[in-house]
């Protein structure tokens, strides 16, 4: 049986191959907890969305926040976010941001449509931690796609 020795061109394009595939699976993850694809359900956001529009949802990891934009400057009044209601976690509520309180580390969204919409008129400010990220581009329905931002247009009421 003979011996297969690996010379060091070998081991070089093993290591590269290796950290390649840490990238790539490290990229893997960090697309699954910062992407996101919402549903439009409601009128609330009316005029700017509709229901049965679909967007793409995007939070930077901690890191990335905190190292390349400081501490959440990417969220500022007018942006469209995706937020969990505060009363029914599970339920995503899509707003406006129509306020941040960067020491209260919380923020006021509102609805467009203001008589048909339930945000923080309704339930108050929401904590940062309870954003999953910036509306980035909405998808569906054809004809509808394009990035955003949305024109507000506020009504509120």
């Amino acid at each position: 049986m003979a011996v297969r020795h690996i010379t060091p061109t070998q081991k070089k394009a093993r290591a590269i191959l290796s950290a390649v595939i840490a990238i790539l699976i490290g990229s893997g993850m960090w697309l699954a907890r910062s992407v996101h694809r919402v549903n439009i359900e409601g009128g609330s956001m009316t005029p700017a969305l509709l229901p049965g529009d679909r967007l793409l949802v995007i939070k930077p990891p901690q890191l990335l926040r905190s190292r390349l934009f400081g501490k959440e400057p990417w969220l500022k009044s007018g942006e469209v976010v995706a937020v969990r209601d505060p009363r029914h976690p599970a339920r995503i509520l899509v707003k406006r941001v129509a306020s941040v309180d960067r020491k209260g580390r919380t923020l006021e969204v509102l609805g467009d449509a203001g008589q048909a919409s339930t945000d923080s008129r309704t339930f108050g400010p929401v904590p940062l931690s309870s954003v999953l990220g910036r509306a980035v581009y909405r998808y569906a329905p054809d004809g509808r796609t394009g990035r955003g931002p949305w024109a507000a247009e506020y009504d509120r009421r």
